[in-house]
């Protein structure tokens, strides 16, 4: 039964607030910039997504009736110099998704409220474009449909922009170690073990004054245990690839930037998530929402 699947596999990530931070596009070049309403340390970050289908890692959580990702983010930047060490900042946010099919108000619980995020990551950055996020984030469920999933995660990051221009790649590795699990509990694919999830991609673009688009792409890979089935770890999870577009809803005002941002995202599934996924083994994702930087 799907519901089943969904208790087994439910959990998320922070997509949202980092498509929104990442792909906001400055104001027009022909008009003055007006002055920061917000010139300080703390920087907040909102959005408001819809989706037709919710997948975490290639793993299917919902693709039934209508998918909602509510999020918000609070930046600190802790330090700024001239040194190896460039930038330290830290940031805390909320990651939420709000389900109105099998996962959510149609699914045994009843609630819309299928999962709720906290994390809390500190970010390096380094010369050279070089960045170095540590991220812990605790995946947990209001409607009880998953066990909670606590995660440890690493990002390397290289901004190649000053080398490449329009040509840069932004290539970044990342590996996330799944802790506190039991047996089928706490864990991605609800298998024995602990899981080490390894994640390589590029996500090249392009900003203009009136839309700027991202194409990234990525593969998923088990480094140990992260996608179980049936006492085999099969080491490829999935590639994505996918267009996205933000659209800035004029310039900055006292009320922060605004942006309406969407994009298609096209999967191709290995043995363990296509099993996940009734046996398909790609998947298309659409989305389209509403963000707010200040």
């Amino acid at each position: 039964m799907l519901s089943r699947r969904l208790s087994c596999y439910g959990f998320s990530s922070v997509v949202a607030v980092v498509l929104v931070t990442c792909l906001a596009a400055p104001a027009s070049a022909q008009q003055p910039a007006p002055p920061d309403p917000n010139p300080g340390n703390l920087t907040f970050t909102g959005s408001f997504d819809f989706l037709n289908t919710y997948m975490f890692r290639g793993i299917r959580q919902d693709d039934t009736k209508l998918i909602m990702w509510p999020a918000a983010d609070l930046g600190l930047a802790v330090y700024s110099g001239d040194a190896g060490l460039k930038s330290m900042g830290l940031n805390v946010g909320s990651w939420n998704s709000l389900h109105t099919g099998a996962a959510g108000t149609d699914g045994p619980s009843g609630k819309l409220w299928y999962e709720g995020d906290f994390y809390a990551t500190l970010g390096l950055g380094f010369g050279g474009g070089v960045s170095l996020g540590t991220t812990y984030t605790a995946y947990t469920s209001p409607n009880n449909m998953f066990s909670t999933v606590k995660e440890i995660a690493f990002k390397l990051g290289v901004d190649d922009s000053a080398r490449l221009g329009k040509g840069a790649l932004k290539p970044y590795a990342l590996v996330a170690f799944e802790m506190d699990t039991a047996p089928g509990m706490g864990q991605a694919d609800a298998g024995n073990k602990a899981g080490k999830y390894v994640e390589l991609g590029v996500a090249p673009g392009w900003a203009g004054a009136a839309v700027s688009l991202a194409f990234p792409v990525k593969v998923g890979l088990s480094a140990g245990d992260y996608y179980e089935l049936n006492g085999v770890d099969n080491r490829f999870g999935y590639f994505s690839a996918a267009g996205l577009a933000t659209i800035p809803l004029g310039s900055t005002t006292s009320f922060g930037a605004w942006n309406l941002h969407g994009g298609v995202e096209f999967q191709k599934l290995g043995d363990t998530t296509a099993a996940i996924n009734g046996g398909e083994d790609t998947k298309v994702v659409g989305s389209f929402g509403l963000g707010l930087s200040y």
